[in-house]
């Protein structure tokens, strides 16, 4: 989905080789052409077409290359005129010249600013494997399928996060999105993440689960290299979700984010709560009617969880993604990797690719448990925790 600069630094890369040809035949036939013209006629100013075409895809090397032909061409067709020495020529080759030098820097200076691109894409998806780690594809008796887009370009990690963490009873998710953009919003996330790793697996109620993540970004907040300024006004909507192994139920607790939308029997039921509770990070109290809330989560059912920068996404009218809308109506939804591919496709057709936010999803489904899938708790919680190669973009 990423666009590359085509030649690498020194010279073309192996794709480009048939390009070579064009500025080889060009300086050929302007060549052939002013020799055969008739005195009064130049045509050697043209073959600095030759190295400049040759910068829109290859390297420095190939492009001074393309340019000493050029030049050696040029003086090839004056000492064949027997007009080497006239100032008409004369001026033709230093300017040739001049071009073809500067062409080369511009070049150069191009393939240094490609290679920082490409070392600084390489720190993004570093950074992105640390901070988001990849989801497994089967987490007990779940399966699994997530995708991330950040709104910044050439970024590969933004505000929003997501994670799933096994449990001896079942499995721990979470989704959340940081109001912000930006390097403070990474930070943000990266704790957040690490908090609900570290203490999910403990299985606390959800609400006390809550609780410490929420304690643990005031208390990130309120170190002295902080930027009071920068976090007054900053807050995380999450969504936590446990998934019990033997019972076919979800408990859901929402921090004011996008509710989860579960896909059962043909129909896209959004699971929104009785009471949203607060916010993460905003430093007040937990709302007192927010709750955990209870749903159905029947094998075969799927669960699509989202932020904003899903549904928020407009089109040219202006109009939002209708998420649940759009899903019903795709074909081959019947895994969470089919889910995520449609989504992928649909949403950057829908938004002409212009992400005004970061963008994440995750898709979780109950498979039916059969002979052949029955594992024993120790082994399935086991296999989660060998994750998918896989990292999707939306």
């Amino acid at each position: 989905m990423r666009l590359q600069p085509r030649g690498g630094v020194g010279g073309s890369s192996q794709p480009n080789r048939g390009l070579v040809a064009v500025p080889v035949v060009l300086i050929v036939a302007i060549t052939l052409a002013d020799i055969l013209a008739p005195q009064s006629i130049h045509l050697g100013p043209l073959l600095v077409v030759a190295p400049a075409l040759t910068a829109s895809f290859g390297g420095s090397r190939l492009t001074a290359l393309i340019g000493a032909l050029a030049v050696a061409a040029l003086v090839a067709i004056s000492v064949i005129r027997t007009s080497i020495f006239t100032s008409n020529h004369e001026s033709q080759l230093i300017a040739l010249m001049v071009i073809c030098a500067f062409t080369v820097l511009f070049c150069r200076l191009r393939e240094r600013h490609s290679a920082e691109l490409r070392q600084v894409r390489s720190v993004a998806e570093a950074a992105q494997q640390v901070v988001l780690h990849p989801l497994p594809d089967r987490m007990g008796s779940l399966r699994i399928a997530s995708a991330y887009r950040a709104a910044t370009d050439q970024a590969r990690i933004g505000g929003d996060l997501y994670a799933a963490v096994p449990t001896a009873t079942g499995t721990r998710l979470l989704l959340g999105d940081v109001r912000g953009k930006g390097l403070p919003a990474i930070e943000e996330s990266a704790l957040v993440l690490g908090a609900f790793r570290s203490a999910a697996h403990r299985e606390p109620e959800l609400r006390a689960l809550r609780t410490e993540l929420d304690a643990i970004v005031g208390w990130s907040r309120c170190q002295p290299s902080k930027d009071c300024s920068d976090t007054e006004e900053s807050f995380i909507t999450a969504v936590l979700v446990d998934v019990p192994d033997d019972t076919p139920v979800i408990h859901v607790l929402n921090c004011g984010h996008p509710p989860p939308i579960r896909l059962h029997d043909g129909q896209a039921i959004v699971l929104a709560p009785r009471q949203y509770t607060t916010p993460l990070g905003m430093g007040l109290p937990e709302a007192p009617q927010g709750g955990v809330d209870t749903f159905p989560f029947e094998p075969g059912d799927t669960l699509v969880l989202y932020t904003d920068g899903v549904t928020e996404a407009r089109d040219r009218a202006g109009c939002f993604y209708p998420l649940a809308d759009r899903v019903l109506a795709w074909p081959n939804t019947a895994t969470p990797e089919g889910i995520i591919d449609h989504l992928r496709v649909d949403l950057a057709s829908f938004c002409g690719g212009n992400f005004a936010d970061d963008a994440a999803a995750v898709v979780v489904r109950r498979e039916p448990v059969t002979g052949d899938s029955a594992q024993p708790p120790d082994k399935t919680r086991q296999s989660a925790r060998r994750p998918s190669l896989v990292h999707r973009s939306l």
